[in-house]
């Protein structure tokens, strides 16, 4: 691939991307050198592949796959810096550059604001893809003298990053022997070992039932003279200096201590979640070190639920088959860390005796409004539910998300909603409540709701005037994303909007609506008759009704009784409404 470097002949922008090309008359990364070696300042260069876009381009077509590539490229543009270089390399790779000097941003600090961009899912109509990125990273003046020696080295670093797993970071390091104790990089994280620099934070642990705290997760971080880093900004290169088992021995034990720590104050109720690093899992002796640390410590293993990388179940199947029985007849609990992102099949998935599945927060991000998003994560938990295992989602935020996410029978919910991740000793009284946000876990809704849609407040208190006594729970919204949220945390048997609204038509919404939740029943009400609009939308199931305004009152209320003997009837199995 680095042969590409001076392949750009005629082309100075790609078409699809608006980008420059590489190499073809548009910023140059020689002269980006020459400047940073003149000046004493260093270049990163990453080179960027996004993870399995071929796969978009075959299940969805290459028209689908063109637009996909043309928001990455803007979604690129933004998050790099004005000073910063950005080229188009080939198919679905790129290239991003930035010089910078002591205290500036640096390569991995980069990495992570590009990654940070693809938080939010595309959308790219009607699909909407989820997208990670791998990403090599070297350095001028430190791996390289020039240009096209720099770019080979990130493409380097990008295949070995890529060996280890999907949406990863890795930095060029020539071969290291692993066994060299004296290595300059490998000494730096043994010291900080042996500092205390490295630290678990921990985020809980919610029941999907009650809100219950069942435990915590334990999430590593390194505290630094550059701030709090995250994982993704180190462990690759401890894992290329072959020392990426011994820290996560360190997490595991630092983690039972803490669990030990709590228990011995009496809060006996609390499970630990801790990541089982891949390096450390496929180690002979994992299951002997483990069983050791819950001996000494005086712990049960069921008092911990241990996460395993989902790629390391796809690629080292053989070697870590037997500790994971061993650890399930020990009795603790595992789970697939991140589910959906690192390859493995549903048919593997099967082989291996996991408990739980973890729920990536990219997949559960939007499901409130987002049929495709929505029909994703249904799938996820039912298809954990199927081979008998419990689902976690990861990453919630809204109440709008836990709602969805009860409504389809998720298990238990880690996220923002509840706690930020923080240190043991600042969780204070969190670790002494057995119940999180117990008003969005109240008790189940009366039987009949009614959600009422319309932009005009008049008009909803009217609404609700009316059908008060009829004693339904009712639901009111004056916007479009408002009845969205609401859907999401409350079951509504029956839907009645407006149809002229200023963000989207009442048949539009319904529509919508009938993909996220093709229970409901469905009906419009409005003082303008589009007929082939309503005619379209009942033809397609959309809707039940359309009633207009001014109404009768007696004859909305017998509409809205029969809407409601209907949802009854087809959930009794009766066939039509």
């Amino acid at each position: 691939m680095s042969q590409r470097y001076d392949e750009f002949g005629d082309t100075a922008v790609d078409p699809t991307t608006g980008l420059h090309r590489l190499g073809a008359n548009g910023p140059s990364l020689a002269t980006a050198i020459a400047v940073a070696g003149a000046t004493k300042r260093r270049v990163a260069l990453l080179h960027i592949d996004v993870d399995m876009f071929r796969s978009i381009n075959t299940n969805m077509g290459t028209t689908i796959g063109d637009q996909a590539l043309a928001a990455i490229a803007q979604r690129l543009r933004r998050a790099v810096p004005r000073e910063g270089w950005i080229w188009r390399l080939g198919s679905d790779e790129f290239v991003v550059g930035i010089g910078y000097g002591p205290g500036e941003l640096d390569g991995a600090g980069l990495a992570e604001r590009l990654r940070d961009a693809f938080e939010t899912p595309l959308s790219i109509p009607p699909y909407t893809l989820p997208v990670t990125l791998s990403i090599g990273i070297a350095v001028f003046p430190d791996h390289a003298s020039n240009a096209a020696v720099l770019l080979s080295k990130a493409e380097e670093a990008l295949r070995r990053v890529k060996q280890d797993g999907l949406n990863n970071v890795g930095l060029y390091s020539a071969q290291v022997d692993k066994a060299a104790p004296n290595d300059g990089l490998a000494q730096r994280f043994l010291d900080a070992i042996e500092r205390n620099e490295f630290r678990l934070y921990y985020q809980p642990l919610v029941a999907a039932h009650d809100g219950g705290l069942t435990g915590f997760a334990a999430l590593l971080r390194w505290q630094t003279d550059r701030g709090l880093l995250r994982p993704s900004q180190f462990l690759e290169p401890i894992n290329r200096v072959g020392l990426a088992a011994r820290l996560g021995a360190w997490v595991v034990e630092a983690a039972v201590a803490q669990l030990a720590q709590w228990r011995a104050q009496g809060l006996d109720y609390l499970t630990m979640s801790v990541h089982l690093a891949g390096p450390l899992l496929v180690q002979r002796d994992c299951l002997d070190r483990i069983g050791a640390l819950m001996h000494r410590y005086d712990l049960p293993a069921s008092a911990f639920e241990f996460e395993i990388p989902e790629s390391v179940l796809a690629t080292d199947a053989h070697r870590v088959h037997d500790t994971l029985i061993g650890l399930r007849a020990m009795g603790a609990t595992l789970t697939v860390q991140d589910f959906g992102l690192g390859g493995l099949s549903f048919a593997a998935l099967a082989q291996f005796p996991l408990d739980r599945l973890k729920v990536d927060r990219s997949f559960i991000r939007n499901v409130a409004s987002d049929p495709r998003s929505a029909a994703i994560v249904r799938g996820i938990i039912a298809m954990g539910h199927q081979l008998g295992m419990k689902v976690i989602a990861k990453g919630v935020e809204s109440e709008a998300e836990l709602g969805f996410l009860r409504r389809n029978h998720c298990d238990f919910f880690q996220g923002y909603l509840f706690s930020p991740s923080q240190p043991a000793d600042q969780l204070g009284d969190l670790v002494k409540r057995r119940f999180l946000l117990p008003s969005a876990f109240a008790a189940t809704r009366p039987e009949r709701t009614l959600l009422l849609l319309d932009d005009e407040e008049n008009v909803l208190r009217s609404l609700v005037r009316l059908f008060r006594r009829d004693g339904y729970h009712i639901l009111t919204a004056n916007s479009v994303r408002e009845a969205f949220d609401l859907l999401a945390s409350n079951t509504a048997q029956v839907i009645l909007s407006d149809q002229r609204m200023a963000d989207m038509s009442g048949t539009e919404f319904l529509t919508r609506v009938r993909d996220l939740y093709p229970d409901t029943i469905r009906l419009v009400l409005s003082g303008y008759t589009d007929l082939a609009t309503i005619t379209d939308a009942i033809n397609r199931g959309a809707i039940y009704r359309f009633l207009t305004k001014p109404w009768n009152d007696e004859e909305l209320r017998e509409h809205i009784l029969d809407a409601f003997r209907a949802y009854e009837r087809r959930s009794s199995g009766e066939s039509g409404y």
